[in-house]
């Protein structure tokens, strides 16, 4: 059954027309096959996928992949799973995937909406990471916005008890939708305390959207819940 999170035919990106190195487009044709998770209407056997049983991540919009090779490297007991739509980032996760020989990081060239809603079934997550989502900052994008109430509540059922959802950006208002939006989900708890953000983790790569953001300003806040 597909989850309604945004208006019809309202997706929370636009595709662009980004360019492919030729490392990544060779990555891309060797390495699919066995990294990529092809979409599909069917329920992920995430055991079957990864071949073994851990604690499983996901994180949705990893750009160009530097937080999800980070995370991977350093944790090779957990195992990870990358949605992204935009194919060069993809394309860079697998030669990273490739260079390093790494074998705990599946990645999705699909729509985080429909892979999450889809593919994965309640309760196998144990932590989502969604890092500096487009703010689609007009009033009248905001329709765009991936963290509205359908999608926070989505995510939390995919989260196992105790699960967590770990958020950031660097654009104020969104910033306080989001944590109003999280904190109204009967299904998650504020670590930081009702209304309160929480501090940056440590863990965490720089990102380049969280350079631009520092270059420009912006103060970056981070949200983490719980799954009760």
């Amino acid at each position: 059954m597909t989850v309604q999170t945004h208006p019809r035919g309202v997706r929370s990106f636009v595709l662009r027309a980004g360019r492919m190195t030729d490392g990544q487009q060779r990555a891309l044709e060797t390495l699919w096959p066995r990294f990529g998770v092809d979409y599909g209407a069917a329920a992920l056997d995430l055991d079957a996928l990864f071949g073994r049983r851990a604690r499983r991540i996901v994180e949705i919009g990893f750009g160009n992949g530097a937080n999800l090779i980070q995370m991977a490297a350093r944790q090779p007991q957990d195992d990870f799973l990358g949605i992204e739509v935009h194919r060069p980032g993809v394309g860079r996760v697998l030669m990273e995937i490739g260079r390093l020989g790494l074998s705990n990081v599946r990645v999705s060239n699909h729509d985080a909406v429909e892979v999450i809603g889809e593919q994965l079934t309640p309760g196998c997550v144990d932590e989502v990471l969604v890092l500096f989502p487009d703010p689609w900052h007009k009033k009248r994008h905001h329709k765009r916005r991936l963290l509205n109430a359908a999608f926070v509540m989505l995510l939390a059922t995919r989260l196992k008890p105790g699960g967590l959802l770990r958020v950031a950006t660097d654009w104020e208002p969104y910033a306080q939708e989001m944590l109003a939006v999280c904190g109204a989900c009967p299904l998650l708890a504020n670590t930081a305390g009702a209304g309160a953000f929480a501090p940056r983790p440590d863990s965490r790569e720089l990102t380049r959207f969280e350079r631009r953001g520092e270059r420009l300003g912006h103060g970056v806040r981070d949200l983490l819940f719980r799954r009760l």
